[in-house]
């Protein structure tokens, strides 16, 4: 990649993270009732276009969704000294949460109304250290396969230059949001 390029693709990146952030909503949650009646793909357009709260997780570790799609999902991020480890790189688990949330919102885009999701598996292998001169990452994650139980995803983060950080993999399991909201309901009586 030329010098010419890198810093055309560093700007694309840098300005769809602005634009995106500019138009989100602030942390928030909405009810399991709420989240289940809705379909995927409405729940991630509303977060990305303000109508609904962003995930507080994001503003936690300072992550933004940059794109979705039907089984994919990428999130954007900028490490800084502030997610360093004692060692002075950025922590395992920063890296891991980027990659454990890309991957299940990639599911999530894949399941139907009322149904949810939650991580049973997953695995990560570090490459390389990251430190925060990296610039921003990309944390993508795709979909393997999904079926009436449980989904399989893979996630990659990678820098503007295509280095690959780590690469990980889940399961997760699909949960019938509607039947564990009556359970809720049923222990509350």
């Amino acid at each position: 990649m030329t010098a010419s390029s890198r810093d055309a693709r560093l700007a694309t990146w840098i300005a769809e993270e602005q634009a995106l952030r500019s138009q989100l909503a602030a942390p928030g949650t909405l009810s399991q009732a709420e989240v289940a009646a809705m379909a995927p793909m409405d729940f991630f357009d509303g977060i990305g276009r303000g109508d609904l709260p962003s995930p507080p997780i994001n503003a936690v570790l300072g992550f933004t969704p940059v794109h979705w799609a039907n089984g994919l999902f990428v999130f954007q991020g900028a490490p800084d000294p502030s997610h360093y480890n004692p060692l002075g790189s950025v922590h395992g688990g920063y890296i891991a949460t980027l990659l454990d949330s890309c991957m299940g919102c990639a599911v999530h885009t894949q399941l139907k109304p009322g149904q949810g999701y939650t991580t049973a598996d997953l695995r990560v292998s570090y490459i390389r250290a990251l430190r925060s001169e990296a610039g921003p990452v990309r944390a993508e994650g795709r979909i393997i396969h999904v079926g009436r139980s449980t989904a399989l995803a893979e996630g990659r983060l990678y820098d503007v230059d295509e280095r690959l950080y780590a690469v990980a993999s889940t399961t997760c399991l699909i949960l019938d949001m509607n039947t564990a909201r009556q359970s809720d309901d049923a222990r509350v009586r």
